[in-house]
């Protein structure tokens, strides 16, 4: 074998490209077991972001289930999900374009059954007793803020939509009986989000289809319920984190009962409709997902004895879990393995994958694995994450030099990040730049009070696990302390542009649509998060002075490095304004500043085009910063106050 050859950290050739990433890749979510058959939905960047649903027959054939001319996506609380349901062989999807729903029966054309306005619908579940759907509703057709309700719509579309549940400031989660007398659904008000306080109510349905009586089941401005669902035999399950961890537990003789006690997570924050962490596979036997030290594992639950069996899957991260006739499908992903839509038989335990988000073969040697590590930060507190060092079978860093070191933060920001393998992660590490994916304090899966640390310190405790994990690498002579960078989208975003302003530990940045000020942020988002800085930073505007003080916009002037944005000229969530003013002050001021916009794209990128032409720019103003060459021609990109 050749040796392999010496080249500075970053100048390294790849085959992992960036229109490998761009044109190679999907994001495959929201599987259903329906009968035999298999759906789940395809976001393809080949296509302009287009969100295909897809349907996989008992003989393993696949294909799409909506024309091309259709997008099977819903915009209610903007980040979506809940998209599809089906009956049968009749799918209910909401469309990407216009919002409405639409039912397309086998051999037909999509038909409307929703009229035309401005209403959107997300989170069905099919009635078939009474032929309609149940779902969320989010009316953007008065003044103010839009009314989400939970409603039923005729599957015929004969008569307008009405209105079940209504009054409060948002819903998820209907859920009907397997008799069809009940209806269980979440409920929460400003200023909560469903990952702090939401409340289970459980309402009698009368003849007409109406809800009559109707009580709370469960919980309240401080305890989140997540994935409320019906057991075969007609008894109510759910997640609630009531002892700090999300753990399972079911309605039973007029009180609320523990399926499992476990400093564990077996729910997710509900960025997004229709999560699913669990499934029966009978009356008295559950398959389930849990988080515990940043790794996930299958299970299953016996709903009797309590006894959690381990199911060994060949998988870290889990998504999705739906279970139907002896199999289980959900979304997996490993260090190894890219996020999938996985089938789990569960006589002979053996997984096939039904479709991978990419299928691209990277060989072995360039694909570097995660380190989990556990650092120390402020507080007396220990903060997590994943580190992958430069990795490259065909090129080495000089003698006795480190590789710059990229620090990630996640969006949300109460998310988390995992160890899933991510060629978009290996773009940077397969170049010879180190990679470190933090869980700061406030992410998800270490239990509420680890998530409830950034309570009234975003912009604080994150910045200062991001600076932490870096130094932490610094110290174990891992990586350059000249040449740190950090980065992030949306939240992640927020939290790059802290770090950078408020801290003097990093050498360069990038935001993508990243928050630069809170003030303006809670005047321009959406309703979902228009009360979330409420709990994040202070009720608004009684502390309209701490919205201030961490607001990069309003302290520019201390930043002291060079800076790349990247922004969707249409993004409803974080508006172009937030990134175009922090990049003029920077520019004015003098530093290095590049600013790259996008046509058409919204919260989070979706286009092929679009997310070449973001990982080659943000590559190539690293280069220019740090001075090293490139292995290969990519486009420039133009940076302010840069000399040539």
């Amino acid at each position: 074998m050749s040796r392999p050859n010496v080249r500075p950290y970053g100048s390294w050739s790849s085959p992992i490209t960036a229109d490998l990433i761009a044109s190679k890749t999907l994001r495959v979510t929201e599987p259903t077991v329906n009968r035999d058959d298999t759906y789940w939905i395809e976001m393809r960047p080949a296509e302009e972001g287009r969100y295909a649903l897809v349907r996989r027959a008992p003989d393993g054939t696949t294909a799409d289930a909506i024309p091309p001319a259709f997008s099977a996506r819903t915009r209610v609380h903007e980040y979506g999900g809940g998209a599809y349901a089906v009956d049968g062989e009749t799918i209910i999807f909401s469309n990407w374009e216009d919002q409405r729903l639409y039912r397309q029966k086998p051999g037909g054309e999509p038909q409307p059954i929703t009229p035309e306005g401005k209403k959107r619908y997300a989170d069905g579940v099919i009635d078939g007793r009474r032929q309609r759907l149940i779902c969320i509703r989010e009316d953007h057709s008065g003044d103010g803020e839009p009314v989400n309700a939970v409603v039923a719509v005729d599957l015929a579309g004969r008569e307008d939509p009405s209105i079940l549940a209504s009054g409060n400031d948002f819903y998820a989660s209907p859920r009907l009986s397997p008799d069809g007398t009940r209806l269980a659904w979440l409920t929460w008000n400003h200023p909560n989000m469903p990952w702090n306080g939401t409340e289970l109510w459980v309402g009698e349905l009368a003849s007409d289809g109406s809800i009559g009586h109707r009580a709370q089941v469960a919980g309240s401005t401080e305890e989140s319920i997540f994935h409320p669902q019906w057991s075969p035999d007609g008894v109510l399950y759910f997640v609630s984190d009531r002892t700090n961890w999300w753990n399972l537990y079911r309605q039973a003789d007029g009180g609320i009962e523990p399926l499992t006690e476990m400093e564990a997570e077996f729910g997710q924050p509900q960025w997004v409709f229709a999560m699913s962490m669990y499934d029966f596979i009978s009356a008295d036997r559950i398959v389930c997902g849990y988080t515990k030290d940043g790794a996930w594992h299958l299970a299953t639950l016996d709903v009797d004895t309590r006894e959690l069996s381990p199911v060994e899957v060949p998988y870290t991260s889990l998504t999705d879990i739906r279970a139907a006739a002896g199999r289980v499908v959900f979304g997996g992903g490993s260090p190894s393995e890219p996020r999938a839509i996985v089938e789990l038989d569960l006589d002979s335990g053996s997984t096939r994958v039904l479709r991978r988000s990419s299928d691209v073969a990277v060989p072995e040697g360039y694909l570097s694995r995660p380190q989990s590590i556990d650092f120390p930060t402020e507080g007396g507190w220990e903060a997590h994450g994943f580190f992958y060092p430069p990795k490259n079978p065909e090129c080495v860093g000089p003698p006795g030099a480190r590789p710059p070191l990229m620090v990630i933060s996640h969006g949300g920001p109460t998310s988390a990040t995992t160890n899933t393998l991510d060629l978009s992660i290996q773009y940077w590490t397969s170049r010879g730049i180190a990679v470190l994916d933090v869980n700061y304090r406030g992410s998800t899966g270490y239990g509420r009070a680890y998530r409830e640390a950034l309570e009234g310190e975003w912009g604080v405790v994150d910045v200062e696990d991001c600076v932490n994990g870096a130094r932490y690498l610094v110290e174990r002579d891992e990586v350059d302390g000249e040449r740190l960078i950090i980065r992030g989208g949306s939240a992640g975003g927020y939290t790059t542009l802290c770090a950078l302003t408020f801290r003097d530990a990093f050498d360069a940045g990038a935001s993508y649509y990243g928050v630069s000020d809170l003030e303006a942020l809670t005047e321009e988002t959406h309703k979902f998060e228009s009360r979330y800085l409420d709990r994040l930073v202070g009720p608004y505007p009684e502390r309209k002075d701490l919205y201030h003080a961490r607001s990069p916009i309003h302290h520019a002037h201390q930043l002291s490095c060079p800076v790349i944005f990247l922004q969707g000229l249409e993004d409803l969530v974080v508006p172009p304004d937030q990134s175009e003013r922090m990049a003029e002050v920077l520019r004015q001021k003098g530093l290095p500043v590049a600013y790259v916009a996008f046509e058409g794209e919204q919260h989070g990128f979706r286009r092929a085009g679009t997310i070449k032409r973001a990982l080659e720019a943000e590559l190539t103003f690293y280069s220019r910063v740090f001075g090293f060459g490139l292995a290969e021609p990519v486009e420039r990109v133009e940076i302010d106050n840069l000399p040539e």
